[in-house]
């Protein structure tokens, strides 16, 4: 609490106006004019920037032009006499009687002098308030009510701008799902008729049972490419087989049983009658193929 120096003049008027902070009423109400601050007015009045929050309901120190802040609710403030004060311009500002700045203050006397220090009560100043004193309350809470209102309709906003862009992404995310099956469903359906097709190639070609072993384009004594001239070597995934053009007609397209559709591009001198060599790329594929007994269809 402030040091309150209360003096006793014997000869002294002051008459000049009261000079304090600018648009100040006598309603313990002050507007808020350009430039202000929080606490450029909390400094002007002589409470702290707390004080205003409270009496305002403030939730941050933002403050607009025209804005009118409550001065009245403070419980205690301390006012400085300026050059220029008198005790009547002092309670007109704040609102109260002379005497009781005088009662607060110990004051045997109106005069006062530049640097002393007055508290002023200003709740109890707002009891003995005349019935317009519930007017100038309005003011701000009507400003709060308008401020909340704007916020209310701001956050109303925001969240229906949330809602819309959380629906625009659920339908993109829909839309792609919706996309994805279709890509797979057209798949499965391309192969359902690539496997159709092929049944039925293999429904209308020759069928017969064969013996079956494997070779590589790197056995010994093999060139690499084969009697029809494919390179093995350079196209190591082709599907070969060697088979005996006499049972089997070079250039023949073959379903074999476990090796799928390949090309009659070979011969061996060991492929004779129902016997085939499947082309595979590795020695370790070969030896895994062995020896089998498989069933093959002459496609055409």
């Amino acid at each position: 609490m402030k040091k309150f120096v209360f003096t006793l003049g014997t000869t002294a008027i002051l008459s000049a106006g009261f000079v304090g902070a600018a648009s100040a009423s006598t309603s313990g109400t002050y507007e808020v004019q350009k430039g202000d601050t929080l606490w450029k007015i909390a400094q002007n009045h002589n409470v702290s920037v707390d004080e205003l929050k409270d009496a305002n309901n403030l939730t941050s120190t933002l403050i607009y032009p025209n804005q009118t802040l409550n001065l009245s609710s403070i419980k205690e403030i301390v006012h400085t006499v300026k050059r220029g004060d008198t005790l009547w311009s002092i309670g007109q500002h704040y609102g109260v009687t002379v005497e009781e700045i005088k009662e607060w203050n110990g004051l045997t006397s109106d005069l006062v002098f530049p640097g002393e220090q007055f508290k002023i009560k200003t709740a109890q100043a707002a009891q003995s308030q005349t019935a317009s004193a519930p007017v100038a309350k309005a003011a701000p809470q009507a400003q709060q009510s308008q401020t909340a209102q704007a916020q209310q309709e701001q956050a109303a906003q925001e969240q229906t701008q949330k809602e819309q862009e959380q629906a625009q992404a659920a339908q993109a995310q829909a839309a792609q799902e919706q996309a994805q099956k279709e890509q797979a469903a057209q798949q499965q359906q391309q192969a359902a008729q690539q496997q159709q097709q092929q049944s039925q190639q293999q429904a209308s070609g020759k069928s017969m049972t064969v013996e079956a072993t494997a070779y590589t384009a790197n056995c010994a004594g093999c060139s690499g490419t084969t009697a029809t001239g494919v390179n093995l070597k350079s196209n190591p995934n082709q599907r070969v087989i060697a088979v005996d053009p006499s049972v089997i007609p070079l250039g023949s397209k073959v379903y074999v049983e476990g090796y799928g559709q390949a090309v009659a591009a070979d011969t061996g001198g060991a492929i004779k009658g129902n016997r085939i060599d499947v082309f595979v790329s590795s020695d370790n594929a070969a030896q895994d193929w062995g020896r089998r007994s498989v069933k093959i269809t002459v496609i055409d």
